[in-house]
């Protein structure tokens, strides 16, 4: 009886030590989660978004996207859409750019539109940055120079557009990051371009 007894222990602790790293791996790993879109449009009963890389796996990894021009007609036009996102070691990152874009029939234009966002751990604490860069941009034919975050401007029709969108939670382990560096909206209208995800969760 001594002799089975210590046989079931033998066995029992064998099993308990080999399922322990496994265990202890997976609840320390660093999960990442990321996603670029050069254009979303929801307008005129169109839903449209482009050169959008999708989510990011929560084990990281890198995915990009690209298309050459759009043009829906009295909605948005761009050439040159490129998106990415990517997670790996302590870091998250997305970024999408643009060229030439027109919104609205020229109600908003820019020359060049990018996006960058990012969430990184350091010694298990998450930290985000992100920002965006207009170049020639116009509104309603007025030249907006941009400098902080979240500058808004209202336009008749109840137009409203937002420039160098940011929204952010940085917090203990986790992290998340958003950049849209337009985003205008309306009545049955909402056009984002140039979004930026990152989020990260430390181990």
């Amino acid at each position: 009886m001594n002799k089975r007894k210590s046989s079931m222990i033998a066995i029992w602790l064998t099993g308990v030590l080999s399922l322990s790293p496994a265990v202890s791996f997976a609840q320390g790993a660093t999960t990442f989660s990321g996603e670029a879109v050069a254009l979303k449009a929801s307008a005129a009963g169109i839903a449209l978004a482009l050169a959008d890389t999708g989510q990011l796996p929560s084990g990281g990894g890198s995915l990009s996207t690209s298309l050459a021009s759009v043009n829906v007609a009295g909605i948005a036009s761009a050439d040159t859409l490129s998106s990415s996102t990517a997670g790996s070691g302590s870091s998250s990152q997305s970024q999408s750019t643009l060229a030439d874009v027109n919104l609205l029939n020229g109600l908003v234009a820019a020359t060049a539109v990018k996006s960058n966002s990012g969430a990184t751990c350091n010694s298990s604490q998450a930290s985000v940055s992100g920002n965006a860069e207009l170049v020639g941009l116009t509104v309603a034919g007025q030249s907006i120079l941009v400098s902080n975050p979240n500058l808004s401007i209202s336009l008749p029709g109840g137009i409203s557009v937002i420039i160098n969108q940011q929204t952010s939670s940085s917090g203990g382990t986790s992290g998340s990051m958003t950049v849209n560096a337009l985003h205008v909206t309306g009545a049955g209208i909402d056009i984002v371009v140039a979004s930026a995800q990152s989020d990260i969760t430390c181990s």
